[in-house]
């Protein structure tokens, strides 16, 4: 509560320098609208819908959830956003939803929609073919005779080592997703992974960023490409964060080096094209999650996060939701 407190300022300042608020929610609208459109053609005659939430802003998980009961929905899949499965970002809405069905269930207002699970995706060609993409716009824009010169620094948001240290599989699925997108490239430029968004006095997942980008520039790599790995839109993160603080404000602290930063994925074809096939793909093979989901971390404290585990994990596509044409196809999610 008290770094809360102290924080809060700080954010209004951080969203104001971004115009006001974050553009997260128009883009998550703006994803699911042109992926079920996507997904309409990939299975003709399927009847889906997209519905946004978020686990800190409106609107709630859980009144997402309501909001589909209450619409008639048959089946509902949580397709996570973070590409990535971290027990601190999925893991956490997951673990809410769970709660929300069982609390609806004590009070004698069971869902009566059925669900499944998407709960990682870090390793998806596609995913690696948009960052690859964005990457190149990027250097096409620079000097020729610095292209393979930028090192690319991929960022991705930090966790405390408490985390990291009771088994949480992010840090690898973040380096999996770099190492993709580099092959994708053919190993173009130097690149390293570095971690973003450190909050608080305890010790984090580094090298922080902001001290990479020193560091390189002190070693003589004045060329630095920053990508924000594992953000599928612009928010504080990208627009506050990597443009005004890694970008502007370094630039000004350290004149020689040459700072920018590649798009982030938000309504990039072949990242629209990457989440309709993946949910094209869930639907026409069962919709069952990876044998993953169903481990939790070694080290695992959180009571609700085993029974999570086991209802998504053994959830999967009912018969009948689906039209015979749509289940009939075969839809990969590559």
């Amino acid at each position: 509560k008290f770094i809360a407190k102290r924080r809060t300022p700080k954010i209004i300042e951080q969203y104001n320098k971004i115009g006001g608020g974050s553009p997260i929610k128009m883009w998550s609208e703006r994803q699911g609208q042109l992926m079920v459109e996507r997904v309409r053609e990939l299975c003709p005659g399927v009847d889906i819908s997209n519905y946004i939430g978020f686990s800190y802003a409106e609107p709630l998980n859980e009144d997402a959830l309501d909001k589909m009961e209450e619409d008639g929905i048959d089946h509902c899949v949580a397709f996570t956003q973070y590409p990535q499965y971290s027990c601190s970002t999925t893991g956490a809405s997951f673990n809410g939803l769970y709660r929300h069905i069982v609390k609806r269930q004590k009070e004698g207002r069971p869902f009566n929609m059925t669900f499944s699970a998407i709960d990682r995706w870090a390793t998806e060609p596609l995913l690696a073919r948009a960052f690859a993409d964005l990457i190149r716009e990027q250097l096409d824009k620079v000097d020729p005779k610095l292209r393979n010169k930028f090192v690319l620094l991929f960022s991705a948001h930090s966790l405390p080592m408490s985390v990291v240290n009771r088994g949480d599989p992010y840090p690898q699925e973040v380096a999996a997703t770099v190492q993709k997108v580099m092959e994708e490239l053919g190993f173009s430029n130097p690149w390293r992974l570095v971690w973003q968004s450190k909050v608080g006095p305890s010790a984090w997942l580094g090298a922080q960023t902001d001290d990479a980008i020193k560091g390189l520039v002190k070693n003589g790599n004045k060329n630095i490409m920053l990508v924000p790995i594992a953000f599928t839109s612009d928010h504080i993160e990208t627009l506050f964060e990597m443009d005004i603080e890694y970008v502007a404000d370094m630039k000004k602290e350290m004149p020689e080096a040459n700072i920018v930063r590649c798009g982030s994925l938000n309504d990039h074809p072949v990242f629209i094209e990457c989440i309709s096939k993946l949910l094209a793909g869930h639907l026409t093979t069962g919709g069952k999650t990876i044998p993953q989901m169903g481990l939790r971390c070694p080290m695992c404290t959180n009571p609700t996060c085993g029974p999570m585990r086991g209802f998504f994990s053994s959830r999967s596509l009912p018969s009948g939701v689906l039209p015979n044409e749509c289940s009939e196809m075969k839809q990969s999610s590559g």
